[in-house]
């Protein structure tokens, strides 16, 4: 067998899903490729190996989310009363989270939305900063925020309301 060097190491992130390794399945062959495996060769292992089958999933799952995490610079985390927009800075990551106080309103809609613009400046929109310090690891700390909700962004949001903070 040719370059199966991974001895079961933990994942650090998680496996892709289904949809996620058919989006990725030309960059799959190419990982396979790196390691001299050949699709007849893949095709023995999924069968007869399948404990090596998985390891190789995960490792390709780790290369990919190391790829995007390395690259985001934005996660946003909305829910029906709070939004937590998250820029993801070199030394920490800032914060700026947003509480509506009117149990009517919901800002995943386009009417709470609208409502909560106009009303911004109320008393019943309450807007906190912070930054934060990385971990021992950054992309942990940005995996686990996605793994929390959020959604990787260009930063529109986060942008608009720090131009508009003292």
């Amino acid at each position: 067998m040719h370059g199966l060097s991974y001895f079961c190491t933990p994942m650090k992130y998680r496996r892709l899903t289904k949809e996620q390794f058919e989006e990725l399945h030309k960059e799959f062959i190419n990982f396979l490729a790196t390691q001299s495996i050949t699709a007849q060769e893949w095709a023995d292992i999924k069968k007869n190996k399948p404990e090596v089958a998985e390891e190789e999933l995960d490792v390709f799952s780790d290369l990919v989310w190391e790829g995007v995490l390395n690259k985001v610079k934005y996660i946003e985390n909305i829910g029906e009363q709070q939004m937590h927009l998250f820029a993801v800075e070199e030394k920490e990551i800032r914060l700026i989270a947003i509480k509506v106080m009117n149990p009517d309103i919901d800002l995943t809609t386009t009417e709470g939305f609208t409502w909560f613009k106009k009303n911004l400046m109320s008393d019943f929109v309450e807007v906190m900063t912070a930054a934060k310090a990385y971990g021992n690891d950054p992309n942990k700390d940005k995996f686990e925020l996605i793994e929390k909700g959020g959604v990787i962004t260009k930063g529109e949001l986060f942008n608009w309301f720090n131009d508009m903070l003292p």
